[in-house]
């Protein structure tokens, strides 16, 4: 049996035109590459109404307008870490009182998806009027200057990971069951420190 797909409107007045002068329905549903039921529900639909268009189907009514999806969307983007408050500052101001769901579909609808937050390193003013300041100093520095600047950094390594999202399967009365529960060392498990620093011609070692 041919996949059934949803006819266009040309397709549907095309399969009536068919029937209309005597192709059996089967005949059609092959040549459209659809089910036999699909032809005949789409007969009974024209000799009842004399339109070939599916009914318009109401469907579930939006609980919001276009104008309140789009105080969701400011709400949200004022406001990227607190998109959990949206549905009551929504009830507050326009009295509309809607489910989470609802706020997650408006700005799915926008393009906007709950993502985990990039950490960054806390810049207070000073420290940006700082950076900024350096990087106009040295904006037109030449290869030759830069050659003879060695940048050095340093990074911790965790000797044990601590991963807060770390997920197990478990049905209910089996939270402290024998392969639930993940071990973990006190204190993070104690961590390596390693720096080292590149130039444009050289490299030191790495130091711990």
């Amino acid at each position: 049996m041919p996949p059934r797909r949803k006819l266009s409107d040309l397709d549907r007045g095309r399969a009536i035109g068919w029937l209309q002068d005597g192709v059996a329905a089967r005949q059609v549903a092959q040549r459209l590459a659809v089910a036999p039921s699909v032809i005949i529900r789409l007969k009974q639909r024209f000799h009842a109404t004399g339109r070939v268009q599916e009914r318009q189907r109401s469907g579930r009514p939006r609980v919001t307008t276009q104008r309140e999806d789009r105080f969701i969307q400011r709400q949200a983007m004022q406001q990227r870490m607190a998109t959990a408050n949206i549905r009551q500052r929504l009830q507050a101001t326009t009295n509309t009182v809607v489910s989470g769901q609802t706020i997650r579909n408006r700005l799915h609808n926008f393009g906007l998806r709950a993502r985990r937050p990039v950490r960054g390193t806390t810049l207070t003013a000073n420290h940006r009027a700082a950076r900024r300041a350096w990087c106009t100093q040295h904006v037109r520095w030449q290869r030759q200057q830069w050659a003879q600047v060695l940048f050095t950094d340093e990074s911790r390594f965790c000797l044990e990971p601590a991963d807060g999202r770390i997920r197990v399967w478990r049905r209910r009365g089996e939270r402290f069951a024998e392969g639930v529960v993940r071990e973990r060392q006190r204190f993070g498990g104690g961590s390596v420190m390693v720096w080292g620093g590149i130039g444009t011609r050289l490299r030191t070692p790495l130091t711990m």
